[in-house]
């Protein structure tokens, strides 16, 4: 059995699903199988939350068009809840609790019985609460019920013609907040025009870590050299941003970068949830 048949086969026993979509290679994934397999018994549905850029938004929605699947664009307010805007290590967990309850509302509301996400094999190594909140709220995971690691995922999407299947991981623009640094609407207003202006200059891949005054500019190892030549329209973009330092990290971009502060606090990776074939929360 191929990768994609081992993904279809994993949806088949549903009568319906939402699908928690971002626009990425994995859930975009999942939502284009999802399509394959349920048609209009299936709806992808993004958040427009304050930490997703209007870039990520509009990726999302050229990459649904492509796919030719309904998207229902919703506005989550993870940052109206305190625990969230304090930024412990496990902001990720009230992120995701946020967004599941209200998939959870509007699957109620419309008739859908499950509501899958992206998760994949490789996410399971590292520091993920967003993992503990898809076990709380009984969220499906297609692609690690089928055993799909990111390599086949990719593939997968290759063979539907998704055109994000070489797309770099992204995340939202809390995540280059450190942890214990409060999420507010305008720091991730200045990391996304931070980011955007260094996109400008024609870098991609990148990260614009917000330590108050100073912005730590993660850009991939490639183009190290190339953004030290840069270095002053680089700080001006930064500056231009708000910050009033800039700084070129010279390790280059990592994902995860900040994660090793959860590592010292003694977080453990999250295992892979069980599969729930129905939302105990819909009943």
């Amino acid at each position: 059995m191929t990768p994609l048949d081992r993904l279809l086969q994993a949806m088949t026993d549903v009568p319906s699903a939402i699908v928690a979509y971002s626009g990425g290679v994995d859930s975009a994934t999942v939502a284009a199988a999802a399509w394959r397999t349920l048609g209009e018994r299936m709806l992808a549905v993004m958040s427009a939350s304050e930490s997703v850029s209007s870039a990520e938004l509009d990726n999302a929605r050229r990459v649904a068009g492509e796919i030719g699947m309904p998207l229902r664009v919703i506005e989550t307010r993870e940052i109206e809840d305190p625990d969230y805007v304090r930024n412990d290590s496990d902001r990720c967990f009230y992120c995701k609790s946020t967004l599941y309850r209200d998939l959870a509302r509007l699957a109620g509301d419309t008739g859908f019985t499950v509501i899958f996400n992206g998760t994949n094999l490789d996410d399971l190594g590292d520091h993920r609460p967003g993992l503990e909140a898809a076990r709380h709220a009984g969220v499906r995971s297609p692609l690690l019920e089928a055993g799909l690691g990111k390599a086949e995922v990719r593939a997968i999407a290759r063979e539907l013609g998704i055109s994000a299947w070489d797309r770099p991981a992204t995340a939202c623009l809390a995540s280059r907040l450190p942890f214990g640094m409060a999420v507010t609407r305008e720091r991730l207003r200045q990391v996304e025009r931070a980011e955007r202006l260094v996109a400008e200059l024609g870098f991609a891949g990148h990260r614009v870590r917000h330590h108050g005054e100073i912005a730590r500019l993660e850009i991939p190892e490639a183009a190290i050299d190339r953004a030290f030549a840069l270095r002053s329209r680089i700080s001006a973009c930064l500056r231009e941003a708000g910050f009033r330092f800039a700084a070129l990290d010279l390790d280059g971009y990592r994902q995860g970068s900040l994660n090793p502060v959860a590592a010292a606090a003694g977080k453990e990776p999250v295992a892979a949830p069980e599969p729930a074939h129905l939302l105990p929360t819909l009943g």
